[in-house]
């Protein structure tokens, strides 16, 4: 399910389901989630163990926010309709507003994807700005509490009712408090405890597919030259097992990433990185690495595995709780989709809210299962082409891979092409999008010279050099 084929916002319901909602993780999920449960109740109160900062600022629970994160347009629009003006936020606090292909240059398969006539609108900034955007938002609604530096640790139950009624936490001064709710939303994570809590309560804990792909992060922001907005994108490669990604960021700065897969440990101090820079077959992130000033310390940041909870699967499940975001699937960050999939998730909870609160959360994550299927495939389907990666293969992963492969190599000069990839990678149009018949007749039909087209795509692009010319590993 993407966001042609979901309804979208409807505006608040029609009348109140309760007195309280309580939603345990204040991020991107967390945030979306309260905003949508807003409109059902008479207050919503987020627990966060972060302290909720005044200002675009890195959390220390969440050590992933300083790198890049990328907003797809799935996500965009989402955000967008729950929080009208939302992009205007964004682009007044610093951030860009730039076009996906025009403004970029992307790397794949050999060669550059060119740019292509349809509009690709996308938001840049860093991670605390969008959720600082979000986050003001929220503070500004006169039912919501944002309460910081809260530890969840249990639920509140009622056995006879088989229904949670609240949450048991300690607040910022230690003490250990609770909170009644006729709802409850746990936004934690990958290392929500929801799992263990069912098993310990007689009900059946999700099956786990699990994805390991061992992938390290490195990044470093430096300054950006006031009349360059555009960025770069390398993407990893079977035998080339390293990525890298510059994106502009609010403060006239660059945000550059790379990533490391299977063993390829991400650079960690600065003769490295720069080492790093000079081996990518494209030299416009090793020439502003050497020309600009860094404006930060390396960060590095560990992500072992992709991991899917199916908690559409269970046959028995408490009322009263709901888990979504991260807490469901966690996907590879070098795809960019948490933050769309997390509004995607608020959104389906909205539309679920019109229903009565009965039976809420096995409705919730049978609809989940299908906004899930897309980017998980998207995302864990692509790490199978590397060889060491182990777990949970999807049904036609292999074919499926070799076709977009083809695809990309195709793109590197047809704008058609383009397209039709970015569509289905902003989670705007399905996978199965590609496989129709003009997309199908345009990367299969026979062409003269095609094993040259990834040469032949270079002077078009602005920040290219000749690959064959690149130090290699």
């Amino acid at each position: 399910m993407t966001l042609t084929n979901i309804e979208r916002y409807g505006g608040p319901l029609g009348e109140s389901l309760g007195d309280r909602a309580v939603v345990l993780g204040g991020s991107m999920a967390g945030l979306c989630a309260a905003r949508v449960l807003v409109d059902a109740f008479e207050e919503v109160v987020v627990l966060e163990r972060d302290e909720f900062p005044e200002e675009p600022k890195i959390r220390d629970g969440a050590p992933q926010t300083s790198h890049p994160h990328a907003m797809l347009e799935a996500g965009r629009e989402t955000l967008e309709d729950l929080f009208p003006g939302f992009g205007d936020d964004v682009q007044a606090a610093g951030g860009l507003k730039l076009d996906m292909t025009d403004d970029f240059t992307w790397y794949d398969q050999g060669g550059f994807v060119t740019s292509t006539d349809a509009a690709m609108p996308a938001l840049y900034a860093s991670r605390p700005l969008f959720e600082h955007a979000v986050r003001e938002r929220m503070r500004d609604r006169e039912t919501v509490r944002l309460r910081g530096g809260c530890r969840f640790f249990g639920y509140r139950y009622n056995d006879d009712e088989d229904r949670v009624t609240g949450v048991r936490f300690r607040d910022d001064n230690g003490a250990e408090a609770s909170l009644e709710a006729a709802l409850v939303v746990d936004a934690t994570g990958r290392t929500s405890r929801t799992p263990n809590w069912l098993e310990a309560h007689g009900y059946p804990a999700p099956e786990t597919s699990e994805v390991e792909v061992n992938v390290t992060y490195s990044t470093v922001r430096i300054e950006r030259p006031p009349e360059a907005e555009g960025g770069v994108l390398v993407v990893p490669e079977a035998d080339r097992p390293r990525g890298a990604a510059m994106m502009p960021v609010e403060d006239g700065r660059w945000e550059i990433v790379f990533q490391g897969i299977h063993g390829e440990r991400a650079p960690a101090d600065r003769e490295t990185f720069l080492e790093w820079a000079e081996r990518l077959p494209v030299e416009e992130i090793a020439r502003q690495l050497r020309e600009q000033e860094w404006e930060s310390d390396i960060h590095r940041y560990p992500f072992p595995a992709s991991v899917r909870r199916h908690y559409e699967d269970l046959d028995r499940f408490p009322d009263g709780l709901v888990v979504t975001g991260d807490a469901v699937a966690s996907f590879n960050p070098i795809y960019g989709q948490g933050m769309s999939v997390a509004a995607l998730d608020a959104l389906v909870l909205h539309h679920e809210l019109e229903n009565e609160l009965a039976g809420l959360g096995p409705r919730f994550f049978d609809r989940v299962s299908h906004i899930v299927d897309e980017p998980w495939q998207l995302a864990v389907g692509n790490d199978f082409i590397f060889e060491g990666t182990t777990g949970s293969k999807p049904t036609g992963t292999d074919l499926f891979n070799c076709y977009v492969a083809r695809l990309l190599r195709r793109a590197h000069d047809d704008g058609a092409l383009t397209e039709a990839f970015f569509r289905v990678f902003r989670l705007e149009r399905s996978t199965t999008s590609l496989l129709r018949p003009s997309v199908v007749w345009c990367v299969l039909r026979p062409r003269l010279g095609d094993d040259t087209d990834a040469d032949r795509s270079e002077d078009r692009m602005r920040f290219g050099r000749d690959t064959a010319e690149s130090p290699t590993d």
